[in-house]
């Protein structure tokens, strides 16, 4: 009886430490199954191709270059013809004319001049005033003072003043005119231009006189020459710019000029506001010293404040879809005459009367739907995979027949727009050494915002890329 038990025991032993054993091996065996397929997967990723997608943006091929332009424009400095404090009659950056009163000189802070205005010219310093309060704006609190002086100026000038010329001591004319008035010197302009109360020595800048030394833009000193404080005869007061004409000076390297080289004009973009206009070009060499000349003749209002002018020279003007060159492929293609293209007669599809034999050797045609890449010189680029050399095609509506045997490459990208590789022909314009500029608007061609191949030796057509 004991050792019936005991032999009992020792089986349920046994069968305990079997079962044991036997989830052991069936955990370590999962366990290393699935290890084992991680590392699997890992490898395969690791070493799979990996397929980039480029979205196709328009543009030109590079970006145009950009400098800092000195402006010279035709300049002068009037200076004061009396002593005595100023009172201003014209808005700083402003333009006026020939006998406009610009300012005027008094013994005191507080003169002031009266006159006599009708109602007309009252009603029209209302309206004045009223545009200037709706488009008043508090963060350009100081555009207040420039109106008073606007204002103010255009009240002499309603009043009718009459200006005089004011000689110097030898009896010459210095085209300074003024006139006195309640106890005020007025001055008027000795033309018509544009008003700077500014003036930084490049004044009568000319072509002559350019150095290296005047396009250090740091060492441009601005004097202000608004001033409330009394002011002494041949004091400096404002400047009058005279002419609507100005130009730009561009120091340049000589690979930067053989870049501008045979042109006479050139597209300017001002990157202050991204206005661009057209001026004249012209090279100027002095010395080892090189220097783009451009002259304008509009635009001269936006600028007249800016002695140096960041700009970019527009000469990359050759635009269109930019692709990277690592897309480009090219592909073989038979080609066929436009004449023996058909529509089929279900869906009205494009393709092509193929002639067969049966089997009983009687000669028939059948309708290939084909899908044309391009055309080109009257001839449609068919992939060759839809025919097979010697492959006869029978024109429609006639006995003439064409074999197909001749064959000519295309130039195209991979488009992967619904997720599997398609072939597009594509025509390039200009290219560098990374991107090229194709044509848009294209038969059986791309369009911006198509998602191509990066690389294309990595697909194969028609390989399906993503589900």
């Amino acid at each position: 009886m004991r050792s019936f038990n005991k032999k009992t025991k020792r089986s349920k032993l046994h069968l305990s430490d079997l079962k044991k054993a036997l989830t052991l091996n069936i955990g370590t065996i999962l366990f290393g199954a699935i290890f084992i397929y991680m590392i699997i997967s890992i490898i395969l990723y690791l070493t799979a191709t990996r397929i980039t997608s480029y979205q196709v943006t328009a543009g030109p091929l590079s970006k145009n270059q950009t400098y800092t332009a000195l402006a010279i424009r035709s300049e002068q400095i009037v200076q004061a013809n009396s002593s005595g404090y100023l009172t201003y009659y014209v808005r700083d950056d402003s333009k006026v004319k020939s006998g406009g009163p610009v300012f005027g000189i008094s013994d005191s802070k507080e003169e002031r001049i009266a006159v006599d205005l009708n109602e007309n010219d009252l009603a029209v310093i209302r309206s004045s005033i009223a545009k200037f309060s709706y488009g008043f704006e508090s963060d350009h609190f100081a555009d207040v003072y420039g109106f008073k002086y606007e204002l103010e100026g255009s009240i002499l000038q309603y009043a009718g003043l009459q200006t005089t010329t004011v000689s110097s001591d030898d009896g010459t004319n210095d085209g300074v005119q003024s006139q006195t008035i309640s106890n005020q010197t007025v001055n008027f302009a000795p033309q018509d231009g544009l008003v700077l109360y500014s003036m930084d020595g490049y004044e009568g800048l000319t072509d002559e006189a350019l150095t290296p030394d005047a396009f250090v833009r740091k060492a441009v000193q601005k004097d202000n020459l608004r001033t409330f404080d009394k002011i002494d005869i041949g004091d400096n007061v404002y400047k009058l710019v005279t002419s609507e004409e100005w130009s730009l000076y561009i120091p340049l390297t000589e690979k930067q000029v053989v870049q501008l080289a045979g042109r006479d004009s050139i597209r300017v973009k001002f990157l202050k506001d991204g206005a661009t206009q057209v001026g004249e070009l012209s090279i100027l060499t002095k010395e080892n010293d090189f220097y783009c000349k451009i002259t304008l003749t509009n635009g001269l209002i936006r600028y007249a404040a800016d002695r140096f002018l960041d700009v970019e020279l527009v000469t990359n003007t050759k635009s269109g879809l930019k692709i990277p060159l690592t897309s480009v492929v090219n592909k073989d293609f038979y080609v066929i005459p436009e004449e023996y293209e058909t529509t089929g007669k279900e869906q009205g599809e494009a393709g092509f009367l193929r002639e067969v034999t049966d089997k009983n050797g009687e000669v028939t045609t059948e309708f290939v739907n084909a899908t044309l890449y391009a055309k080109q010189d009257d001839l449609y680029y068919v992939d060759k995979s839809q025919f097979q050399e010697g492959d006869v095609i029978i024109k429609p509506d006639s006995t003439q027949r064409y074999a197909v045997k001749d064959m000519m490459p295309l130039e195209g990208v991979y488009c992967i727009n619904k997720g599997y590789a398609v072939f597009r022909k594509i025509s390039i314009i200009v290219q560098n050494e990374e991107y090229c500029i194709v044509e848009t608007g294209t038969t059986f061609g791309i369009a911006q915002y198509d998602n191509i191949v990066m690389d294309s030796s990595t697909v194969k057509e028609e390989e399906i890329l993503y589900k």
